[in-house]
């Protein structure tokens, strides 16, 4: 009894070990969304995907980080997702018609929204050097 008991738990064991998914975390560079409303929007959504495991928006940085499972989504489709609600995703542009239902705050401010104008680094400039008057 205690060898068939021991055997049924061996079987248990490897057989959930072979059933672990692979996983994968993407950051994804998402740089029209800059406010806590489009961050809310967008984790709100990929979470309903299946396999997106986690998303997280840092609308600080315009990046958005998602962990899903491979064997159910793929990176291709997330960005679909993200250009769908009307946010640029990496490579793939943000729907036009999803764009304008955006609420004015989420749009860019080239299009009358309240994001602001991405600062300009400003060029650094190199002091003269000093020169020395001749004697």
């Amino acid at each position: 009894m205690k060898y068939l008991l021991t055997l049924l738990l061996a079987v248990v064991v490897f057989t959930a070990q072979a059933q672990t998914k692979a996983q994968l975390t993407a950051k994804i560079k998402t740089p029209n969304a800059l406010c806590w409303e489009c961050q809310k929007r967008i984790e709100t959504t990929l979470a309903r995907y299946d396999g997106v495991l986690s998303v997280k928006v840092n609308y600080k940085r315009g990046e958005t980080t998602v962990k899903y499972l491979t064997d159910r989504t793929d990176i291709e489709q997330l960005k679909t997702g993200i250009a769908n609600m009307g946010y640029d995703a990496d490579d793939v542009s943000a729907n036009p018609d999803a764009y304008k239902r955006l609420p004015k705050t989420c749009k860019k401010a080239e299009d009358g929204g309240g994001h602001p104008v991405p600062k300009k680094k400003p060029a650094t400039e190199e002091p003269e050097p000093e020169t020395e008057p001749a004697s």
